[in-house]
């Protein structure tokens, strides 16, 4: 349905190794940092990955700066924010019917440091040797901003409805 495209990896990674951190930027309310906020609360947000390698692809963080996916967090905490992270993904799975929801945690201390989780929901149809980290090297896909936007708020609605808001 969407073409897909390979960004300026090089110009990505410059940004993400001396530029400031992309999720409190968008915490931050940085309007020149474009993003789709699916949820939020006082323990994590989500938003779709502006670099989509999968429909419906997006990010789960904590709020506060921290670095490492288990050693940076108490243990309720931890176990706070993993609700969130399952939230936002059975709301990416009901939404765009996936078939699997791949949850990672990717980044580095060198770039990228603020921890988060993907939500990479694997289209149906998928034949299995294009599946797993395959489906999502495959490059980004090129989805107009007003879909984006459709889909965060259908995503909005679908995650109020089931916290019964």
């Amino acid at each position: 349905m969407y073409q897909r495209y390979e960004p300026d990896w090089e110009a990505y990674h410059r940004r993400a190794q001396i530029g400031p951190c992309f999720i409190c930027r968008i915490l931050a309310g940085d309007s020149g940092f474009p993003h789709h906020v699916v949820y939020e609360d006082e323990v994590a947000i989500a938003f779709l990955d502006a670099y989509p390698s999968v429909y419906g692809h997006a990010l789960v963080a904590p709020r506060a700066h921290l670095e490492q996916v288990t050693g940076d967090f108490a243990q309720e905490q931890y176990l706070g924010l993993q609700k969130a992270i399952y939230c936002v993904a059975e709301a990416v799975r009901l939404e765009v019917s996936a078939e699997r929801v791949y949850l990672l945690s990717f980044g580095s201390n060198q770039g990228n440091a603020h921890v988060h989780w993907h939500i990479a929901p694997l289209p149906p149809g998928i034949p299995y040797k294009e599946q797993q980290l395959v489906a999502l090297q495959k490059g980004i896909l090129a989805i107009p901003e007003e879909d984006q936007a459709l889909l965060a708020a259908r995503l909005r609605r679908r995650l109020a409805e089931s916290r019964g808001g």
